[in-house]
């Protein structure tokens, strides 16, 4: 019954998706909802549209991003922005003069030409200009230091006041309500997966909830047990009085970002205004409110600004910009924004509460929220996200992410804003966390670390003559020689690797099986036995690569990469719930360590400090048994990344190290050591094995990855996928996966680079590696099908230059397996 009147309106009771959250990113998702046709969308707003971080923003728009599928989300908010004024009838304050980042060292300018081909496969418009072409776009520029500039026609800024506000009238064109003053004041989940949101003028049961509160979002998060990871900081920006130079020119300037003195700067009115982003040591955590809350009644209030921690890049804005010299301050405007601790908003459903999701953390809400409104409204119609987005995932942060290591991430997040992005990319603010293998006290000393969802993980180790630590290069740099020592190793004699890192669930119950039949393509292994296994969206994309065990009668054992742990364990979570289906689901990825053994004499290192027969005959590749090693219970599965003969060997994580010393010893007489994951990603490519995440994710589907070895369209089970992937496979591919060698220089592919064919755009790479072995650069690109075939020839740009490419026969050097079995077959035919 919708007799109630609250606030002027009809109050309703009942609703398809609550949003809590009225600045331009929760606005944004109610207007998306309700133009899609879902019909009861309410948004709360506990005072009024855009208090918080929305009203006093910057307004800044830009196409460019550095990571891959965030480009999207621009592009959609760019082109949201340029019709909204038409279809709502309300004007958005919208200049598009374009935008020009700006080079002033040979490192920035790699920088620019490593985008460049990370972009010529979108519709992102974007070009590497020359000094002369930013001279005339933008002439109050002293170019003494300028290099070269990264152009996006199209970028400019919004009035952010405006934006929500039009918005906000789409929404209820289209039929959403929105109450304000509405404070949420308690969030109650319903034993079918529904929310009691509680308000002061009433409770609405909700199918779903959309916490969308910016700097609020860790108070509304706690109503239901969460600590989200997302903190306020101070940003302050700089408005001048009107320059005569600047009320001269006859059209808008571009804005400019200074990479090097790090900070942006545009035309306002007939002045101009600048925002700079401090270095960790100056800039201002709010933590208090971390603490405490955010202080009641705060909305549209701004804190006391402070030039004097800002001058530093005033002055490096002045001598870019010299006319800033004589320009009078007007207003300096400081504000909170919300970070996460790498600076990434959290978006999408949340892992251990059904149907709650989150659209927080939002560093740049207002060049966000057109993408991420239209990215949420259609997952949320449609059950999938419409495309990877999996660095916002909100599961990529767990209990590991305290308040300390949030606090240390988002000031080196803040002060990293315009540092160099170099590939493989590594920040060290706030590690080690509390995750780490029951190995990291004996390897830390000895090796450069990667970071993997709170883990330390070693990449590569020293030895005595290498250059040590972490040098980041868009070259080959000092890990290139040491990583082909470690190959060198596994290829020849017996490796060992810490793989502790990965997700590792147990699902057991009488409805196991029944559960992952549905959940996954591929038929679940018999008792003792392994496979891999993907899990598919209701489309037919790859949401999941995972390694299945039956190790125990209806016990299964589920392994997947470290930065989908929580990704997945959600959806398996959620379908079993919905099933519902009688099962218990752990999560065991702390309790358990993970060694990785590989080499050609791995069997025999494995059989001194073990019982059980390790042959080949003995112990099978892809079966698991429990065995007895140096005198500690573990799991042993026979398979290795590498696609060398090897093991995994799933260890009690307090027996770790003693399991690991054992191996090291039993191993000295055979040349054992320790390898990294670069070696382990290099020779994976070799073998030609596909990595979600990479060569399969939910942009791609697993046929045109060249999956369907693990694809049982066959199987009786109706797998989540099946009907898609069987029109899919009806309809033909457009593209695959290809096996390309390249004639590179001392720069190798990484994954993301553009493929070119008589100067047209006709792929791009998705991992990229130096084969050490065959002494070449190799990648793996999505190609159109009638470039498929092997001898054809194709250019991959690297770092601005075209290098010749050629698709070969997969793989470059057969697996272990493989290798064993031709023997064989040699050996006994006649």
């Amino acid at each position: 019954i919708e007799s109630t009147t609250v606030l002027g309106k009809r109050w309703k009771d009942t609703a398809e998706t609550v949003i809590i959250g009225g600045g331009c990113v929760g606005v944004s998702i109610a207007y998306h909802l309700a133009k899609a046709g879902q019909n009861d969308v309410v948004l709360l707003e506990k005072s009024e549209l855009t208090a918080g971080s929305t009203w006093h923003a910057a307004g800044l728009t830009t196409y460019y991003h550095p990571g891959i599928n965030l480009k999207k989300v621009h592009y959609h908010s760019i082109k949201l922005y340029e019709s909204l004024e038409a279809e709502t009838g309300q004007a958005v304050g919208f200049h598009q003069p374009g935008s020009i980042r700006i080079a002033s060292t040979p490192v920035r300018v790699d920088e620019l030409k490593y985008q460049m081909t990370r972009t010529h496969w979108h519709p992102t418009p974007q070009w590497l200009i020359t000094p002369e072409k930013i001279q005339e776009l933008f002439p109050l520029l002293n170019m003494d230091k300028v290099l070269a500039g990264l152009y996006n026609p199209g970028d400019g800024h919004i009035d952010p006041y405006s934006l929500t506000m039009a918005l906000a009238a789409g929404a209820r064109m289209y039929g959403a309500q929105i109450y304000n003053p509405a404070l949420v004041s308690g969030l109650t989940p319903t034993r079918d997966g529904k929310w009691d949101v509680q308000t002061p003028h009433g409770t609405i049961r909700a199918n779903r909830i959309v916490n969308a509160t910016g700097f609020w979002a860790r108070e509304v998060g706690q109503l239901i047990g969460f600590e989200h990871p997302t903190i306020p900081i101070h940003h302050q920006y700089v408005v001048t009085a009107t320059v005569p130079e600047v009320k001269a020119l006859k059209t808008e300037l571009p804005v400019i970002r200074d990479l090097e003195g790090s900070y942006y700067l545009r035309q306002e009115r007939d002045g101009l205004l600048f925002g700079p982003y401090e270095k960790e040591d100056k800039m201002v955590l709010q933590d208090s409110w971390v603490r405490d809350g955010v202080p009641p009644g705060f909305g549209k209030e701004l804190f006391e600004s402070d030039l004097d921690r800002i001058m530093e890049h005033v002055e490096m804005a002045m001598e870019m910009v010299p006319v800033l010299k004589n320009a009078d301050i007007i207003n300096v405007v400081s504000g909170p924004i919300t970070y996460t601790p790498d600076l990434l908003p959290m978006v999408g459903p949340h892992q251990a509460a059904r149907n709650y999701w989150t659209a927080i953390g939002f560093g740049y809400g207002v060049i966000h929220a057109g993408g991420i409104g239209k990215f949420l409204s259609d997952w949320i119609i449609t059950g999938e996200p419409p495309f990877d987005l999996i660095e916002c995932d909100p599961n990529r942060y767990g209990k590991w992410t305290t308040v300390p290591y949030m606090c240390a991430k988002a000031r080196e997040s803040y002060g990293f804003n315009n540092v160099v992005g170099h590939p493989k990319e590594e920040r060290f603010a706030g590690r080690p966390t509390q995750r780490t293998s029951g190995v990291y006290e004996l390897l830390k000393g000895k090796a450069s670390m990667g970071f993997h969802a709170g883990w330390e993980q070693p990449h590569w180790f020293y030895k005595s003559g290498d250059e040590v630590g972490y040098k980041p290069n868009f070259r080959r740099t000092n890990w290139f020689g040491p990583v082909g020592r470690e190959c060198k190793l596994v290829m020849e004699k017996v490796g060992v690797i810490d793989l502790t890192p990965f997700g590792k669930f147990i699902v057991k119950g009488k409805d196991s099986q029944k559960l992952l039949d549905r959940l996954f393509a591929n038929t679940m292994p018999k008792l003792g036995l392994t496979n891999i296994s993907h899990m598919l969206t209701p489309t037919g994309r790859v949401y999941a690569e995972v390694t299945i065990t039956q190790h125990a009668p209806g016990e299964f054992l589920l392994i997947t990469g470290s930065g989908s742990e929580l990704h997945d364990l959600r959806w398996i979570e959620r379908e079993a719930a919905e099933g519902p289906y009688d099962v218990d689901i752990s999560n065991v990825t702390d309790d358990i360590g993970v060694l990785g053994v590989a080499g050609p004499k791995t069997r025999d290192v494995l059989q001194k400090l073990t019982q059980e027969d390790m042959s080949d005959s003995g112990f099978k590749f892809l079966h698991c048994k429990p065995i007895t090693l140096a005198g500690i219970d573990l799991r042993a599965i026979r398979i290795s990344y590498t696609g060398e003969l090897g093991w995994e060997l799933y260890i009690p994580q307090k027996d770790m190290a003693t399991v690991y010393q054992a191996i090291m010893e039993a191993g000295q007489d055979m040349g054992i050591d320790n390898f990294g994951t670069y070696a382990m990603s290099s020779l994976r490519l070799e073998k030609g094995f596909r990595g979600w995440g990479a060569e399969m994710n939910c942009d791609t589907n697993p046929l045109e990855a060249g999956l369907d070895y693990f694809i049982k369209l066959n199987k009786t089970a109706d797998f989540i996928g099946k009907a898609a992937l069987q029109e899919i496979k009806a309809k033909g591919l457009k593209r695959k996966l290809s096996y390309i060698t390249m004639d590179t220089d001392n720069v190798d592919p990484e994954g993301n680079e553009t493929v070119w064919l008589n100067g047209k755009v006709v792929g791009n790479t998705t991992s990229g590696a130096y084969s050490y072995t065959t002494q070449q650069s190799l990648a793996f690109a999505y190609l159109p099908v009638e470039l498929c075939s092997v001898g054809q020839r194709v250019e991959v740009e690297l770092l601005g230059k075209k290098y010749p490419a050629m698709v070969v026969q997969e793989p470059l050097v057969l697996t272990e397996p493989t290798r064993t079995r031709l023997q064989k077959k040699a050996k006994s035919s006649p």
